[in-house]
C-alpha cells in the first residue's frame, strides 16, 4: 500500500503526522507520505490518519 497527499487539498493540521509520523511528515505548511510502500506494520495507524483529515486530503492506494 502506498500514500498519498494532495497538496492542493491539504491544510497543514498536522493531525496525521502526529497520528503516524512513520508515513506523514510536514513539509513546511503541508503534510507529505514517504514515497514508495507503507511498511506493513504502519498500513493500520496510516489508514486511520488517513481516516481522521479533515479535508480528506490523503489517500491510501494498494
Amino acid at each position: 500500500m502506498k500514500a498519498f497527499v494532495n497538496p492542493d487539498l491539504c491544510i497543514g493540521c498536522t493531525q496525521c503526522a502526529g497520528l503516524c509520523p512513520e508515513v506523514f511528515s510536514m513539509d513546511g505548511n503541508l503534510a507529505v507520505a514517504i514515497p514508495g510502500e507503507i511498511p506493513g506494520e504502519d498500513v493500520p495507524q496510516a489508514v486511520s490518519a488517513a481516516e481522521a483529515c479533515p479535508v480528506s486530503a490523503i489517500t491510501i492506494q494498494d
